[in-house]
């Protein structure tokens, strides 16, 4: 989690697939601000966050073959554009995000195929990405959490079955190997939003325009519990963490509403302002420290 700002990149609200980075402070309810532009308009791009920058990987286009391998990398410190940062082992899209502290990484989403490959990427240097294993099967459409030594990919969608799915899977930032099934969401969902605290996941919003924020402890493989709602149901919002607070950022189509939530207590979400521009599916780079 952070202490200064949320970011949110990227997005669409149809028909208009847009670049641009907003930035909103987390101590104080006001309106986002223009922070830059990515190095191409897409949506369905996945965000990480380092201590300094953030990184928005792989997303989806107007035309054929509908997908990016690129990763942009942007400075929280100073307003400007995004930089090309390397490439993924692929072209994906809508996959799930996780951040380590010296590292990205993009589980699952679509491309020729869909899929359960998870990427791995330094923040450090700018190299193509390695395989870091699989989730459990082939999904897209999920989001991610991270604690500080695993990453989850929460929900999706599975062709294979084919459905909605509310698996919450975990996978260790140390080490390549399968990711390992740590518990089910309250509901079942995909294009849903996620969300970090030191100590435990949220998974927001989703199919059908849902309002519902879920929390699923790190620590112990358990079914996630109902935290709240956000003010309004949407699908493929943006999400940024702060230390005590999530953040849920657009979606629904053409939303620009920026949704607060506290970890501390099932309270519900309350407004923080709005993005520049109304938008779904928004990256989430999260956290200025």
């Amino acid at each position: 989690p952070g202490t200064v700002a949320g970011f949110a990149s990227g997005g669409f609200g149809s028909p208009t697939y847009y670049n641009i980075i907003d930035k909103y402070t987390f101590g104080s309810s006001a309106n986002a601000t223009d922070h830059g532009d990515l190095t191409t308009t897409k949506r369905a791009a996945t965000g990480h966050s380092s201590t300094t920058e953030g990184f928005t990987s792989g997303g989806s286009y107007a035309t054929a073959p509908n997908y990016y391998n690129t990763i942009d990398k942007f400075t929280f410190a100073s307003t400007g554009n995004a930089t090309d940062h390397g490439d993924l082992t692929g072209i994906r899209g809508y996959g799930a995000g996780s951040s380590s502290y010296t590292d990205g990484y993009n589980s699952g989403g679509a491309g020729p195929s869909d899929l359960s490959t998870i990427d791995k990427f330094a923040f450090a240097s700018n190299v193509t990405a390695t395989s870091h294993g699989n989730l459990q099967s082939a999904r897209y459409d999920g989001t991610g959490s991270s604690s500080p030594t695993h990453g989850f990919s929460v929900g999706g969608y599975e062709t294979s079955i084919p459905a909605t799915i509310p698996t919450i899977d975990k996978f260790a930032f140390a080490s390549n190997v399968t990711a390992a099934d740590h518990g089910d969401l309250s509901v079942t969902r995909n294009a849903n939003g996620g969300h970090s605290s030191d100590t435990d996941g949220y998974c927001v919003s989703g199919t059908s325009n849902l309002d519902v924020i879920d929390k699923f402890a790190f620590s112990s493989n358990t079914t996630a519990t109902d935290h709240g709602n956000l003010t309004v149901g949407r699908h493929y919002p943006s999400g940024s963490s702060s230390t005590t607070h999530g953040y849920s950022a657009g979606g629904g189509g053409t939303s620009n509403v920026i949704d607060k939530f506290p970890y501390a207590s099932n309270a519900g979400a309350t407004d923080h302002g709005d993005l520049t521009v109304g938008r779904e599916r928004a990256s989430s780079e999260g956290q200025q420290y």
